[in-house]
């Protein structure tokens, strides 16, 4: 009997060993994940030298101006008392778990696309951080646009729920570099202009605009030889997302200078060359972004 139950011990251990090993690997994916998707950019207030992750940080829209919100696992402040259901529902539907509607300036148009291990990853990782009580601030944005109510019309106009399949005609490579472009990347949100009820204007997808987030200007990232990328080869996007800069060497500034440094830069050389190989196939399209 006392073998039985030392067998019983030791087994209780090793499962015990082999749960926090799996929770540490689904955290380290999860924190990869966040540096693709660029999540501390958006939810760090540098200017104000803000926590990491903690919020508050303005984003200026032709609507107003929105503050990200605190997505450390603080109970009362932040995300920590969010089940695994209601952290994938925020990206996969654009809904908190009081049922109310996000605006879309959080990317979940994008997020969609995501896979739910690769949510579960992130909430694993994000829910491993220390957690910073700062309450979100409100955002400063007028009505009819800050009515949340109204994004449920709003969805039905611009909003397609997913996550997309990978294409069968395709090669493993295209495929990871479209999940990373289109989905954690969410490329999209910032490079396509957008029409007056802030919708993606599909026709012009990652074909650049003069009113990019806080009104910057936001280059053709298609393979355009005269207003886009076409000239460059997938080295040159390799190394713009290794170091932030272009093959003529100017450099890159603003968002983009921040999600490269923190994100971008660390991904794989592999997930590098699947994001260059996907943009040199997409279609090309001539537009030409005029400077501020």
């Amino acid at each position: 009997m006392q073998s039985i139950g030392a067998l019983f011990f030791l087994t209780a251990i090793a499962f015990a060993g082999l749960s926090e090993l799996a929770v540490a690997q689904s955290a380290s994916r999860g924190e990869y994940l966040a540096k693709a998707s660029g999540c501390i950019s958006c939810h760090t207030n540098y200017e104000a030298e803000g926590a990491a992750y903690a919020g508050g940080r303005p984003l200026g829209t032709p609507f107003g101006t929105f503050f990200s919100p605190n997505i450390t696992p603080d109970i009362e402040t932040g995300i920590g008392s969010w089940s695994d259901a209601e952290f994938i529902r925020a990206f996969r539907d654009g809904v908190n778990p009081s049922d109310q509607h996000y605006f879309p300036v959080f990317p979940y148009t994008s997020y969609t696309r995501l896979t739910d291990p690769d949510l579960l990853d992130l909430k694993a990782y994000l829910f491993g951080l220390e957690p910073v009580r700062q309450a979100n601030r409100r955002h400063d944005v007028s009505f009819p646009f800050n009515a949340r109510f109204g994004q449920f019309f709003w969805k039905l106009l611009f909003f397609e729920r997913g996550p997309v399949l990978d294409s069968p005609t395709q090669s493993e490579t295209w495929n990871r570099g479209r999940y990373l472009v289109d989905a954690a990347a969410h490329c999209g949100e910032c490079h396509t202009p957008r029409n007056l009820m802030g919708g993606m204007r599909e026709s012009l997808y990652l074909a650049g605009t003069p009113d990019g987030p806080e009104g910057e200007r936001v280059p053709n990232i298609t393979p355009d030889r005269a207003t886009g990328i076409g000239s460059w080869s997938r080295s040159d996007i390799v190394n713009l997302l290794q170091t932030g800069f272009k093959p003529d060497f100017d450099n890159v500034q603003g968002s983009m200078e921040e999600v490269i440094e923190h994100g971008l830069k660390d991904l794989t050389a592999e997930d590098l060359n699947a994001i260059a190989e996907y943009l040199k196939s997409i279609p090309a399209i001539a537009n030409t972004v005029p400077r501020g």
